[in-house]
């Protein structure tokens, strides 16, 4: 990968990172929770290379809907092998359904061609505590790289 923030292929965003010992319990495989931090920052640099200037993307939603944050409403994960120190992974991210109040992504964490874990998230937009549609500026960026 030539960018800090990984690239996007063919409508996915690959991000590789390298297993520290930090990220490991005391038999050195990665730490289950830690796939949950690897994921946030696929999630956080895929919005950043589809164009979404972060400060200037939420300022703009903030206009539309004060008070906005994002949540993640539901994930599910499936953990079908053990990533070890040393290893690099390539965290792989895609919007699958953008809708309503809505967005979810599929996302996988590889190593190599091995799918080490799959997971489903779904994120919700509010705003005072509440659901509400997701600004046309932030849905017309992730539709976008739908397929």
């Amino acid at each position: 990968m030539s960018s800090l923030d990984g690239e996007i292929r063919d409508g996915r965003h690959h991000m590789q990172i390298r297993v520290y010992y930090e990220d490991t319990d005391f038999s050195g495989i990665v730490y289950h929770a830690n796939y949950l931090r690897f994921m946030e920052r696929g999630r956080t640099n895929h919005l950043r290379l589809m164009g979404a200037e972060q400060h200037a993307l939420y300022a703009e939603a903030e206009q539309e809907t004060p008070g906005f944050a994002f949540v993640v409403r539901s994930m599910e994960l499936d953990y079908l092998r053990p990533a070890r120190m040393d290893d690099v992974l390539d965290i792989v991210t895609w919007p699958v359904v953008v809708k309503g109040a809505s967005i979810t992504l599929a996302q996988e964490v590889r190593r190599g061609e091995e799918v080490l874990v799959k997971a489903q998230v779904r994120v919700a937009f509010i705003s005072e505590g509440k659901a509400h549609p997701i600004p046309k500026s932030l849905r017309r960026l992730m539709k976008a790289d739908l397929v």
